[in-house]
């Protein structure tokens, strides 16, 4: 009688485990805290997917349609954009890796800003004709506005949300900013939370490299790296206390505010381009089970 007791009691436990993890997990999923710490889960993790998708499908239609050109620049991309995750996710960080991390991308936003913009004008020229008085085939130069413009949407996407990968590990790492909770770290006055160096610029001075911004939250940071984690890295908040960054405030020059429009489209792009052959499969698949052409 001890021995099938002693079994019963054995056999009892892990059931019992198992409810108490199930208890636990449904009241941290009804608890608000926890229902939007699921949901920001579940972002995240629709976001990456969609980021290898980014990344991996184009590369796919690459070999099969034989684009050497479009494969010689990936891969220089995705070896350089390697070395500049590898340096971003470093612990400890260094002081120069946010700076060269944002450098990277800002020429990546600004080169495929180029190219999206050339391969537009080059459309709407050959379509309007004016490709005759230059003696351009019409075929050659659709073509160049075609590579042109994609060229500068696909790597502008993908710029965008590396660079936004690695904002949020170097943040991160320093400890003044955090994706879902508080800040490890005390910001003082004169420590850039984006970098974690030293601000040697005042307000009101003219630096000789750059100068100095603070927001409207009284957060100072230097004016490239507040620019980068907005700009480059999609980030509408402050680093250390989140408030909400009026963006139209930081740029007064109106030729940059077409970056943010610039910065729209690509993340409208991103899930065309991802998502698009998943629902084309999933189209030819019903039409073969259902005997249709």
């Amino acid at each position: 009688h001890s021995r099938m007791s002693d079994s019963r009691v054995i056999a009892t436990v892990p059931v019992k485990k198992v409810k108490v993890k199930v208890t636990q997990s449904c009241l941290t999923l009804c608890h608000p805290m926890g229902f939007v710490h699921g949901i920001l889960q579940a972002r995240i993790l629709q976001w990456l997917v969609t980021l290898l998708q980014m990344w991996v499908v184009p590369l796919y239609f690459t070999i099969k349609l034989y684009w050497w050109r479009f494969l010689s620049m990936w891969g220089m991309f995705s070896v350089i954009t390697s070395y500049i995750l590898f340096r971003a996710t470093r612990k400890p960080l260094s002081g120069r890796t946010p700076r060269l991390v944002y450098k990277w991308f800002l020429l990546i936003y600004k080169l495929s800003y180029a190219f999206g913009v050339v391969g537009y004008l080059a459309i709407i020229f050959t379509m309007c004709g004016f490709n005759l008085f230059f003696r351009i085939k019409a075929r050659d130069s659709m073509d160049f506005g075609i590579v042109s413009l994609f060229y500068g949407l696909y790597y502008g996407v993908m710029g965008r949300d590396f660079a936004e990968i690695c904002s949020d590990y170097m943040a991160s790492t320093l400890g003044f900013y955090s994706v879902s909770g508080m800040p490890t770290r005390s910001l003082s006055d004169d420590i850039c939370a984006v970098c974690g160096q030293k601000i040697i610029v005042e307000l009101d001075e003219e630096g000789l490299i750059e100068n100095t911004y603070q927001l409207s939250c009284k957060h100072v940071f230097h004016e490239f790296c507040i620019r980068g984690w907005c700009i480059v890295g999609k980030k509408q908040t402050c680093p250390y206390c989140k408030e909400k960054v009026d963006l139209k405030r930081m740029i007064n020059n109106p030729w940059e505010r077409t970056h943010f429009l610039y910065g729209q489209i690509l993340d409208w792009l991103r899930y065309l381009v991802a998502w698009q052959p998943v629902v084309i499969g999933i189209v030819q698949g019903i039409n073969y089970s259902l005997g249709l052409e």
